[in-house]
């Protein structure tokens, strides 16, 4: 007896086979495993396929055939059976290799003090370090593989940013990360997705409050729900019989499928093999279409109102374009537009959407009609009848029409679209129709009698009204809520911040809609005020070309004075052509656009506008870059407007920026369209270049810029100012020309320098060019008695770009 009671100690004591936990004092080497406390689990090493490495993994026990359904060292393979896990005093699980060095190690998520950590193994299948207070430290439900199981969490914690998703393997023989993966996008309504790379490959539809709507449950043993709020956002599932188990894995080739067994049976039967229709590829049929396969036929359809973008494509049954606008919507007069509702529907991409749990669908239907953005809604709940608001803007995308399941969705559709033979719905738009006549017909009979017997109360109520129409016209531009602008900045986060200026901050926003947008916040320590604020909000809501940046509206509220313009997705041009990596990505021809596209935004204000403005701070840093990265003059805070025919002005307060500022504006406060020419004819040599005038110092002449560039052409080396990542991609005629024509914009003497107009021209190669005269600010110097000088005599005073608008004119 007490042999055997010895050898079951050194059992115990040497292998950890068949115990479900791991202490600080023990480990597991290959061979040896691990096992739940109901027999239901076990862990240890193993080599899948035919492969020869090992991993330490999660299997079901006692199940065939083989289904592991996690593995820690999924991406770092052990070369042989030397493999050893351990759990040390942190409350950390590492796996040795042979020379000791930890291959994988676990990673503590909880802020809990560890104090005696021990590791289990669950019949749930999840393997969790605690400490001796029951407290969490990791779990390897936290970071799942290919396999989805009972207690899984897929999607986020949004307190810690922790992300759960599960991804393919890369071979049946490769538990290493593959290309395929499902996930949790966060955008609008969140959705389950699959990606393969980054490329979006199918999508499962939005959450009804049963069931996601494009791929319901397989089985009704599942209870299945999907928790959005603002802790966390995941999907999981539990099975109502303990006896029975259901897996999903996502395979190699993308296919998800899900298999089941019980205690009894013990071999898993595929319930659902993942295979897809081409209706499940995302967005097959394109923009606005449903995709329909019925009787393995496939086709595609237009929504109503909406006609094939390609019909020469869409009639041999390449359908990818999608589908747009037959009639453009007015969305001026809410009333010419209706709703057609379409039922057994996978609800569209929920990206651009946008969500409410407490509207109803009447309260829905008004708040689509309101937004001119907004293309469709629908229930965000089916349950009991149906609740909640979901709105779509913009495109439609991936759209299913199912034959049992799905949704209803009401598509927004100009009122000479909707099917006049509807039934309940024609009866109830000619009661409309009819009403609206005979209260129209009553008033213009009322009008008429009351101007006949009182014609003049009549004129003047009609002036009353004229007075008040005219004052409503005054004010075009939309005003934005703080609260609006505050939610779509993420309170003015600095993640969402694109760049400051002299006047303030510049933050990215996006509204509920999913437009973007640019915030210009104005800072209350700058030297605009109310009055530059205005001047500004008054000059550039009466600008409209393709190079200036759009205002889309404003902000007052207390001490907040904003400004929203259109969004720049690449910022501006000195984030470009300043920096040693990006500006690579200018090509010549870019640069040459670049430059031809600020010469007209510049003719367009001196010129071509209903109103002549003087920009006065035209720099890199106000120049931005659309998506095609096509130049939009920005940031008119420190503009003058000249009425009439007048062409200059001074005064005693100076404005703009260092090394932009032509002559006769820093010595005497004098200004002019010429003097925006000067600014430009600096931006062009900085685009040339690559330099910045302020910051370039030529160490054998001391020049600056415009200096170097002025003695290049003299000594007719002008190609050597190229910047030098261009190589040989250019026109030197036209390299030339661009220089030749920024120095005849930088000349000393405003007459000396041409008006845009005549730039214009000059770029084109429409004019002849002149000879350039000197520089402004250049004086030739005696380098040899510069020499004998100090060399911080030539140090710049200041490196930054901010606008200055207190110098006194001297």
């Amino acid at each position: 007896m007490l042999f055997i009671w010895f050898f079951i100690f050194f059992y115990m004591t040497t292998t950890s086979t068949s115990v479900d936990r791991l202490a600080v004092t023990q480990s597991i080497r290959d061979g040896e495993t691990l096992a739940s406390a109901g027999g239901i689990i076990e862990a240890g090493f193993f080599s899948p396929g035919n492969s020869i490495r090992r991993y330490l993994g999660i299997w079901y026990r006692n199940v065939s055939p083989f289904i592991v359904v996690w593995v820690a060292n999924r991406n770092t393979p052990l070369e042989n059976k030397s493999g050893v896990l351990k759990l040390n005093e942190k409350g950390v699980l590492e796996l040795l290799n042979a020379t000791n060095n930890t291959i994988w190690s676990s990673n503590i998520v909880s802020s809990n003090a560890v104090n005696n950590p021990i590791a289990c193994l669950f019949d749930s299948g999840n393997f969790v370090v605690k400490n001796s207070e029951d407290g969490v430290l990791w779990q390897s439900f936290d970071y799942p593989g290919d396999t989805l199981m009972p207690g899984i969490k897929l999607g986020w914690n949004l307190e810690t940013g922790l992300e759960r998703s599960i991804s393919s393997w890369k071979s049946d023989d490769d538990p290493a990360e593959g290309e395929y993966a499902i996930k949790i996008d966060l955008r609008g309504l969140p959705q389950m997705i699959e990606f393969k790379g980054s490329d979006i490959r199918m999508r499962t539809g939005s959450w009804n409050g049963l069931t996601t709507v494009g791929y319901p449950s397989p089985t009704p043993l599942l209870i299945r729900k999907f928790v959005v709020n603002e802790k966390e956002v995941y999907y999981e599932y539990e099975i109502i019989k303990r006896s029975m188990f259901i897996v999903s894995k996502l395979t190699p080739s993308g296919i998800t499928q899900s298999f089941s067994w019980t205690n009894q049976t013990s071999t898993p039967q595929v319930v659902q093999n993942g295979e897809k229709d081409q209706c499940e590829n995302y967005a097959f049929c394109g923009a606005n279409s449903i995709c329909i396969y019925d009787d393995n036929y496939l086709t595609c359809e237009c929504l109503r109102g909406y006609v094939p973008k390609s019909p020469d494509e869409w009639n041999i049954r390449i359908w990818f374009d999608g589908c747009i606008r037959r009639n453009k919507s007015d969305c001026k007069i809410s009333y010419t537009d209706g709703f057609l509702k379409y039922s057994h529907l996978k609800l569209p991409d929920t990206s651009s959407s946008w969500f409410s749990n407490t509207m109803n669908l009447d309260e829905c239907q008004k708040s689509c009609l309101e937004n001119c953005s907004c293309k469709a809604y629908a229930n965000l709940d089916i349950r009991n009848g149906g609740s909640g608001c979901l709105l779509w803007f913009n495109t439609l995308l991936d759209l299913r029409k199912f034959s049992e399941w799905g949704q209803d969705l009401y598509v927004r559709v100009p009122v000479s679209e909707l099917d006049h033979a509807a039934g309940h719905g024609n009866i109830k738009k000619k009661t409309v129709e009819i009403t609206l006549g005979v209260i129209t017909f009553g008033l213009v009979t009322c009008a008429c009698i009351f101007i006949k017997k009182y014609p003049g109360t009549a004129r003047k109520l009609c002036c009353q009204h004229c007075k008040i129409k005219q004052k409503k016209g005054d004010a075009d531009l939309p005003t934005f809520d703080l609260s609006v602008l505050a939610n779509a900045t993420q309170n003015f986060s600095t993640k969402n911040k694109l760049g400051e200026g002299g006047f303030g901050q510049v933050y990215k926003g996006t509204l509920i809609d999913g437009q973007e947008l640019a915030v210009k916040r104005l800072s209350k320590k700058s030297g605009q005020g109310v009055e530059e604020f205005k001047n500004e909000v008054a000059l550039i809501a009466k600008l409209q070309h393709r190079n200036l940046v759009k205002l889309l509206g404003c902000c007052i509220e207390g001490e907040e004075k904003m400004l929203i313009y259109e969004y720049m997705p690449n910022q501006s041009l000195d984030y470009f052509v300043f920096d040693e990596t990006k500006r690579k990505m200018l090509d010549w021809h870019k640069r040459f656009n670049i430059i031809s596209g600020i010469a007209r935004g510049l003719l367009y204000l001196h010129q071509d506008s209903r109103l002549r403005i003087i920009h006065r701070d035209l720099k890199p840093s106000n120049i931005l870059l659309d998506a095609n990265l096509d130049p939009k003059i920005s940031d008119f805070g420190l503009a003058r407007l000249f009425l009439g025919d007048q062409v200059e002005a001074n005064t005693n307060r100076v404005a703009g920026t260092y090394g932009y500022i032509p002559p006769e504006y820093a010595a005497r406060g004098h200004f002019s369209v010429k003097s925006d020419v000067y600014s430009y004819g600096v931006i062009i040599l900085e685009i040339v270049s690559g330099k910045k005038n302020r910051e370039f110092s030529d160490p054998e002449h001391y020049n600056n810029l415009l200096g170097h560039a002025w003695r290049l052409w003299s000594e007719e080396r002008a190609l050597e100012l190229l910047d030098e990542v261009l190589g040989e991609q250019c026109e030197p005629a036209e390299v030339i020309r661009c220089i030749q024509v920024g120095l005849l914009c930088v000349q000393q003497r405003p007459e000396d320098r041409p008006d845009m107009s005549s730039v214009v021209l000059l770029l084109n190669g429409d004019k002849l060019l002149s000879k350039p005269k000197v520089p402004g600010f250049y004086t030739e110097r005696d380098v040899s008695s510069e020499a004998s000088s100090s060399s911080a005599n030539h140090k710049l005073c200041s490196v930054n770009e901010l606008s200055i608008t207190v110098l006194n004119a001297r």
